[in-house]
């Protein structure tokens, strides 16, 4: 059964997935990509999960290297854009250096995730890199930036929380 690939990828659009910019260290310089095919595999040991085509600039980059992942607040839908290769006039991104001695974070993100390359499997058109977990961090009070059918739409606001007892 021959499969329409842009049907294939309307469809699929309808899972709503959050924004992470994967960054990495080539030449002594930082790169990154947008990808938001990003999943937490493991906890023990921690691994996590990004899949890039593979003809992409960052898919031929990230092979055996550190990389981070850089989960992306609701507000930087132009830092998404640049790093998807659009242009836009938001201002350069501000980099910072990992504290674990990996690759370069970005500086406002609302989490990062720090890793050491795991392992690397094919996946068609794409190469699924799975790394160990080395280093975390996360900003509190942001909301993630959001990708649906093509857009970045706003969470709905989260209710006030009731006084009083809470079943957990």
């Amino acid at each position: 059964m021959d499969i329409d690939r842009r049907s294939l990828r309307t469809c699929l659009g309808h899972f709503a997935t959050g924004v992470t910019v994967v960054t990495c260290e080539v030449g002594g310089a930082p790169h990154g990509a947008t990808v938001n095919a990003f999943t937490a595999v493991s906890l023990d040991p921690a691994l996590v999960l990004v899949s890039l085509h593979r003809e992409s600039t960052a898919g031929r980059h990230l092979g055996g290297r550190p990389f981070t992942v850089n989960v992306l607040r609701e507000d930087q839908d132009a830092l998404a854009r640049h790093f998807a290769g659009h242009r836009t006039t938001a201002p350069p991104p501000r980099w910072t250096r990992s504290a674990a001695g990996l690759a370069p974070r970005l500086a406002d993100a609302l989490a990062t995730v720090e890793c050491s390359p795991w392992a690397e499997y094919d996946g068609g058109d794409h190469v699924l890199f799975l790394g160990r977990v080395e280093a975390f961090d996360h900003r509190g009070g942001g909301r993630p930036l959001v990708f649906y059918r093509g857009e970045f739409p706003r969470l709905a606001p989260l209710p006030a929380l009731a006084t009083g007892d809470s079943a957990h």
